[in-house]
């Protein structure tokens, strides 16, 4: 069964998003969350072949209607994928979806024949992998320093490395934050909720924007809202979306990706593959991170970067703990995981510094990792009170005010980290391909660090700060 915390999370991306029923996958693991009742496929013949197939295969199969088999979606999209529904999706509940489980099962044979994926679930694609947040921004007063630091040198609009950030969007007043002053984007769609309280990953685009400014000062940065839904996108608007942004600013230099999500697959995300063909052509270098669930199991678009042609398109980036000596037991990991990058207690822009912004916290992280971990990592301190994770709901919940700066820890950050340091190679080396300076970045490493026995490639920007290990008995 899906943790208590996956649930509640996975309630709070349901309101964000009324209009469409989710269910948790698969068989109720709490691994992924995806749409109910609908199914994907690729544009044209493809569709007509699962269209029909899942329908016939309803028709033999007690239980399951084939009057409701027909396509949700224009039969064309850029992202080259349909959707189809199978099932009414309002009926049940989150627990289970019977009618995609037999969808899938109905093109069991004929996939085996075709000898490649033709049907996936349509998977949310979240900031928090399985929606369950391992930390959440703690208030830095502004007269303390970034972590990282910023680094020394200018900016230079004409030779400026472009990177493009699909996230949440930028808080209104960020350019009062000097490292932001000629950052652009999407605002926030609503930064608070009526309450005037802070909504949940409100900030996470602009904490983002922060860490590549300040590794790599000399960047053009455009930060797109495409996850503004408390993190989340469907996987079949993701993959238009991306179109969208680069049809919109033209193809970066690099873009920094931290969203994605399992599928239980090693052949990536129907829903992306499109717009994944399209990058593979392009020099754009895709940076994405592996994600927050402590998984060895591929998360996409990240774990592109182990799949044939895609090796020098996609960096895939884990996360260093505080001390940048081990992975961060929040982290994902595994083969498919290309770099790591400090990911834990760094110090960026949550909010500009113009209006102060309260904060409510959502999620008691205590019991987030899964490992006997002899530190105390982010995901398990501090723990707060009043949360929705409580047993008792009775405590007045722990309320902060963000006045500009923020810790935070997570995988998402990594991303940034790495993006600003293929970004500043390419100013100091004067190198305009970012895959050249993905690849050179990578072949000069000379810190490592051990992520469960595996020594890997750490990327430590020159100002970030090691933060000291803290172990659970010397705590009081």
């Amino acid at each position: 069964m899906a943790p208590q915390r996956f649930r509640e999370q996975f309630a709070q991306i349901q309101r964000s998003m009324p209009d469409v029923p989710l269910a948790i996958g698969p068989d109720d693991a709490g691994e992924f969350l995806y749409e109910k009742g609908v199914v994907l496929a690729r544009d044209g013949e493809e569709a007509r072949i699962v269209e029909d197939t899942v329908r016939q295969h309803f028709t033999t199969f007690a239980g399951l209607t084939p009057d409701q088999v027909h396509r949700a979606s224009p039969e064309t999209n850029r992202s080259g994928i349909t959707r189809i529904r199978v099932a009414d999706p309002g009926q049940g509940d989150g627990s289970g979806d019977p009618a995609v489980a037999g969808a899938l099962r109905a093109l069991t044979a004929t996939e085996g024949r075709a000898g490649r994926r033709l049907i996936s679930r349509n998977h949310v694609v979240h900031i928090a992998v399985n929606a369950c947040p391992g930390d959440e921004p703690v208030p830095v007063a502004a007269t303390e320093q970034p972590n990282p630091a910023p680094a020394d040198g200018t900016y230079d609009p004409e030779s400026a490395v472009g990177v493009l950030v699909i996230d949440t969007g930028l808080m209104r007043d960020h350019r009062s934050y000097p490292l932001l002053a000629h950052t652009r984007g999407d605002a926030q769609v609503k930064e608070c909720d009526d309450d005037g309280i802070l909504k949940q990953y409100c900030g996470h685009g602009t904490f983002i924007a922060g860490l590549v400014a300040a590794v790599a000062p000399n960047t053009d940065i455009t930060v797109r809202g495409t996850l503004n839904d408390a993190g989340a996108i469907l996987e079949s608007e993701f993959g238009d979306k991306l179109f969208e942004a680069v049809d919109r600013d033209g193809w970066p230099d690099v873009i920094s990706l931290s969203a994605g999500t399992s599928n239980g697959r090693t052949d990536g995300l129907l829903g992306v593959d499109a717009f994944m063909e399209e990058l593979r052509e392009q020099r754009t270098l895709l940076v994405a991170a592996a994600g927050n669930n402590a998984s060895a199991m591929p998360f996409w678009p990240a774990a592109y970067a182990t799949l044939p042609g895609y090796e020098n398109a996609v960096l895939s980036v884990g996360a260093l703990r505080g001390d940048g000596e081990f992975g961060a037991c929040f982290s994902n990991h595994g083969p498919w995981v290309r770099a790591y990058a400090p990911g834990e207690r760094l110090t960026s822009a949550l909010t500009g510094f113009d209006t102060p912004v309260p904060y409510v916290y959502q999620h008691s992280t205590y019991d987030a990792c899964r490992y006997g971990f002899s530190y105390a990592c982010t995901c398990q301190y501090p723990r707060h009170t009043g949360v929705l994770s409580e047993e008792s709901g009775s405590a007045k919940p722990d309320q902060v005010m963000f006045e500009g700066l923020a810790q935070w820890s997570g995988t998402s950050f990594a991303t940034p980290v790495a993006v600003g340091m293929i970004a500043a190679h390419m100013t100091a080396q004067a190198e305009t391909d970012p895959r050249k300076a993905r690849r050179q970045l990578l072949d000069a490493v000379t810190e490592f660090a051990e992520v469960r026995g595996a020594h890997v490639p750490a990327l430590l920007p020159p100002t970030w700060r090691p933060a000291p290990v803290v172990h659970p008995s010397a705590r009081t």
